[in-house]
């Protein structure tokens, strides 16, 4: 993997050969030069990657949503994602409460919410009554059932990390929307010159972003923020880079030179069309006013840009 950090240089590229050399002043400012602006529209003409169902490419050439993307993750700000561990109560699938005002407790179990039935009648001595609302709650329909003890999960006190889960449902972590030059769309880049990458800006793309949850007197704040964007480049070369990047500007005060911040400064080292998608990295961190702390880890994937490189001609007379 590559790790870019500011004026930083990735370690061991293959540059071109020494021929190719000689004619990358000329080369460089030209090609760069057809890239021009960052695009103002999406039109179809990219993919997502292997493995996701949705994704956001910002670029001349911009991908659809398609396939799922690679290694998951690929989750919008709903408290799945990667890394975050699982949910303490699940039903059909789903991440449900644990605890509801109405329903009472919920018992992972048998997929039912308990509450203590009042008036309580007269229960056999060493039972109680309790009123059960099944299926995760969803379908409204309650009954009563005699018990020797209360269920599993009865009566436990607000789960902190549940709550940090309900405050990120409540926030959109976006996938990046991504941009690379040279541009399919303004022209072929050739091999040994630099790319760009960059994505788009924006606390819903890069935090941070704040939310809370409360139940129960306990109230849990998140704080989402993006500790780094991973560009896939091609099979084995991985570019990590600590911010989105700076866009390419064809009239900038870096035109016609490697990348400040986010880019492949030698560029690639053989021609063919590349598939370039980025991952960005979250990190959510949440405190309870109990006092506890803890992070949930989430990813997002953007589609792919696909980027051709040519051969550098060299003309001899």
């Amino acid at each position: 993997m590559l790790t870019w950090g500011g004026e930083g240089v990735p370690a061991q590229r293959t540059r071109a050969g020494t021929s190719h050399r000689r004619w990358f002043a000329a080369g460089l400012a030209a090609l760069l030069m057809l890239t021009g602006a960052p695009a103002r529209a999406a039109d179809p003409g990219g993919s997502c990657p292997p493995g996701q169902t949705d994704c956001d490419v910002w670029d001349d050439d911009p991908g659809l949503p398609g396939g799922p993307g690679p290694g998951g993750g690929g989750n919008d700000g709903g408290g799945g994602g990667n890394g975050g561990g699982t949910a303490k109560c699940q039903w059909n699938g789903r991440v449900i409460p644990c605890y509801d005002d109405l329903l009472g407790w919920f018992n992972n179990s048998d997929g039912c919410y308990y509450k203590l039935a009042e008036p309580q009648g007269d229960p056999p001595p060493g039972k109680q009554y309790y009123v059960a609302s099944c299926n995760g709650g969803a379908t409204g329909q309650q009954t009563l059932v005699l018990l020797d003890a209360p269920p599993p999960g009865y009566g436990t006190p607000p789960d902190p990390e549940e709550l940090a889960r309900r405050a990120l449902a409540s926030i959109s972590l976006l996938r990046p929307r991504v941009s690379v030059a040279p541009r399919r769309s303004k022209g072929p880049g050739l091999v040994g010159l630099p790319v760009w990458m960059w994505a788009s800006p924006g606390a819903s793309y890069f935090g941070p972003l704040s939310a809370s949850a409360s139940d129960r007197g306990l109230t849990v704040t998140i704080t989402a923020k993006v500790t780094r964007i991973v560009w896939h480049m091609a099979d084995g070369l991985d570019v990590t880079c600590t911010g989105p990047g700076t866009p390419y500007r064809a009239d900038g005060p870096h035109a016609g030179a490697p990348s400040p911040d986010c880019g492949l400064p030698h560029g690639y080292a053989q021609a063919r069309t590349y598939q370039v998608y980025a991952t960005t990295f979250w990190t959510v961190e949440w405190t309870s006013s109990g006092g506890e702390s803890g992070e949930i880890a989430q990813s997002r994937v953007s589609g792919i840009v696909p980027v051709q490189i040519n051969e550098l001609q060299v003309v001899t007379r």
